[in-house]
């Protein structure tokens, strides 16, 4: 059994965390790991309409990421690798530069120092300069950064979508 650890933030784009819960759990050999950062949980209500329960129901284990003590937080945990998604810019920084302050950020250096696979889903743009570094400190990290668009498809800011809609991709 594969274990992942997806967390959502407060960055514009959860439709693309509650998307990723939804492909994982088809998948027979995956067992999911879910945090949800205050912020992650606004974001959820304006951007789909979504409880964090809503969200929950699609993880297997879901940890408080004030929970610092959590089994995530420790490399002993072994996991396949941690996603971001969507990642914000304030998370992106603490995960560039070590700060374990809660367990999001925690979790992510423990996947970085097991090398483990990690994968930071940026969503805010236009990027400014500490952005583009925060970015290059990941990478050296070696944490797998990316930026997607902050318009277009998948991206329901300004329309909320139900959980079917959400989920569907459309």
């Amino acid at each position: 059994m594969r274990r992942i650890i997806v967390a959502i933030t407060g960055a514009s784009g959860a439709v693309y965390g509650v998307r990723l819960l939804h492909a994982l759990r088809a998948a027979a050999d995956v067992e999911t790991h879910l945090l949800v950062t205050p912020a992650g949980v606004l974001n959820l209500k304006q951007e789909l309409d979504l409880t964090r329960g809503d969200v929950e129901r699609f993880a297997d284990v879901v940890h408080n990421v004030r929970d610092i003590g959590a089994t995530i937080a420790s490399g002993s945990f072994v996991t396949h690798g941690m996603v971001v998604a969507p990642c914000s810019m304030k998370s992106l920084a603490a995960i560039a530069h070590g700060l374990g302050d809660n367990l999001l950020t925690r979790a992510a250096d423990v996947t970085l120092k097991e090398r483990r696979r990690l994968i930071l889903m940026g969503r805010e743009t236009p990027l400014n300069l500490a952005h583009l570094r925060n970015m290059v400190a990941a990478r050296w990290k070696a944490a797998f950064t990316s930026v997607y668009p902050s318009s277009g498809v998948g991206t329901s800011h300004f329309n909320r979508s139900s959980l079917e809609t959400a989920v569907a991709g459309h």
